[in-house]
């Protein structure tokens, strides 16, 4: 080995040519750290980023076994009490436990089983609505974030390139004085890196909220199922 040489060095390399591989392995490293979980798992939908399987939309159907809902999603609103009631429970604010005693409190009002029926079949359909416009909100927040998240990936890559195909690699000796433009752009790339990683790890948590509410409105309509 030649003075002045380091191991991975060959003949003729400079000093600046070898850290400035050593930067771009960094580099190659980091950004497959960032496609890792995409490349991992191929989705069909380039706007759901989330490891849960989408159900793009819900229907009352599919959590109400009761008598027929009729026109109740349609007449919901208009009965006060049962819109009432139905805002109440479906709020994440509720608890599931306190539910029992609030559709006791609205059934012990009504004078028979045909008044209860409708009455519940009302109250179910407010849930739903309220719920499944809650989710259908998130779901598409989820859309906007994963572009947005698109997006921001393919400014790292362009950092990346960026910072690739600097000419002017500082040497061994200067290494501590990068030029500022290339100082400026590593500190850019590192920043927008580590924004892109929290984001990721967030949306690992709001990913959940879809499925926590179609639990939370399966749960609801067997309560008020059970008070037919």
């Amino acid at each position: 080995m030649s003075p002045g040489m380091t191991p991975g060095m060959t003949p003729g390399m400079k000093p600046g040519t070898r850290l400035g591989m050593v930067r771009l392995s960094l580099l190659a490293t980091t950004l497959l750290a960032l496609a890792g979980p995409a490349l991992a798992q191929p989705k069909t939908d380039p706007d759901w980023p989330c490891v849960q399987r989408k159900v793009a939309t819900l229907s009352p159907g599919q959590f109400w076994t009761g008598p027929d809902l009729g026109a109740a999603p349609a007449e919901w609103g208009n009965d006060n009490e049962a819109a009432a009631l139905a805002q109440k429970i479906a709020s994440r604010r509720t608890e599931l436990q306190e539910i029992d005693g609030l559709l006791d409190g609205y059934v012990g009002k009504l004078p028979d089983k045909a008044a209860r029926e409708q009455g519940l079949a009302r109250v179910y359909a407010g849930v739903f609505e309220v719920i499944n416009g809650e989710r259908n909100k998130i779901m598409h927040g989820i859309a906007r974030y994963a572009q947005g998240q698109r997006r921001m990936a393919e400014r790292i890559r362009e950092e990346a390139d960026q910072i690739s195909q600097t000419k002017d690699a500082p040497s061994a000796a200067d290494a501590r004085e990068l030029p500022k433009e290339q100082s400026e752009l590593e500190t850019k790339f590192a920043w927008d890196r580590r924004i892109f990683q929290e984001r990721s790890q967030s949306l690992t948590y709001v990913c959940e909220v879809p499925t926590l509410l179609e639990q939370r409105l399966g749960e609801i309509a067997r309560k008020i199922q059970a008070k037919l």
